[in-house]
């Protein structure tokens, strides 16, 4: 198996692209290349209009007894352990072309930190035979 980390966006909750800055972040500082394919709602939330905001918590992060520790966390913003992780290695953000559509999203609208636009065919072959995280 390659060492390529690859991850899946799919949620736009602030819980959910933090997990996947800091994966990012972790394998970058090991020197493991990262390509992340950013989709539907995460694709949302990295619209400069939006980047910036309160993207708010998945449903499981605040469900009774969970939202204690993660409403008392400090810790880096997402977007920002995403830049540092640009920093520490390779690490590739594309933005789905269908999504892109579906949502009506312009490349103008998202924040310079995505990469490059492709679909799944593109991400796939960047992911070369490396694991592929859901998130």
């Amino acid at each position: 198996m390659s060492d390529v980390l690859n991850l899946v966006l799919f949620s736009g909750t602030a819980d959910k692209l933090h997990a996947a800055a800091t994966l990012a972040a972790g394998a970058a500082a090991m020197e493991r290349p990262v390509n992340i394919l950013v989709q539907y709602w995460a694709l949302d939330a990295f619209r400069t209009e939006r980047i910036e905001g309160n993207l708010g918590l998945s449903w499981d992060a605040t469900a009774d007894g969970t939202n204690r520790p993660v409403g008392g966390t400090k810790s880096i913003n997402w977007l920002e352990s995403l830049r540092m992780a640009k920093e520490l290695g390779d690490v590739k953000i594309l933005a789905c072309t269908g999504s892109m559509d579906v949502l009506g999203i312009e490349r103008s609208e998202l924040d310079p930190i995505i990469d490059a636009e492709g679909g799944i065919a593109t991400f796939l072959m960047a992911a070369e035979d490396g694991q592929i995280v859901f998130i």
